[in-house]
């Protein structure tokens, strides 16, 4: 099958396929379909991963604020974080010391376990990067950045 290049604006009554939301939707889709499988190795789903990626980064969390940042509802964020608890790659109080906001933070498991497939993870991403000529990849950054930001205001 030849790929097309999409050029300028898509007639929407022309093929979808080169649509701008359907070449990013394709190409989320690569992308988790190559993580799934690497991580599925590991015992952790995309969503398990990205957690441990915060909890790393950022310490004490909120489950509010995971499954905003992980991109799904509280209610599914809630189900991640009780996963990765009970494997025992993270770590939250019983209960609030203020509010509802229960901290969450990786335990030693949780350090370990990310450390351990990072790289495979990484090495996915080097490919996609790898895919186009590095002097493109800081404008491409900041397309994707102002698509998304257009449709959040």
């Amino acid at each position: 099958m030849q790929e097309k290049t999409p050029t300028g604006s898509p007639d929407p009554t022309t093929d979808v396929t080169q649509h701008v939301g359907y070449l990013i939707k394709r190409a989320q889709a690569a992308l988790r379909g190559a993580m799934d499988k690497v991580l599925r190795a590991h015992g952790l789903t995309v969503p398990q991963y990205a957690t441990l990626e915060l909890l790393a980064l950022h310490p004490g969390m909120s489950n509010s604020d995971l499954a905003r940042a992980t991109f799904v509802t509280r209610q599914s964020g809630n189900v991640v974080l009780l996963g990765l608890q009970e494997a025992g790659l993270i770590t939250r109080p019983a209960t609030a010391n203020y509010g509802r906001a229960r901290p969450t933070r990786l335990t030693e498991e949780g350090h370990r376990r990310l450390a351990e497939v990072q790289a495979a993870v990484y090495a996915i991403e080097q490919r996609m990067i790898e895919a186009i000529p590095p002097q493109r990849l800081p404008a491409l950054l900041a397309d994707l950045d102002c698509l998304a930001a257009a449709l959040e205001e």
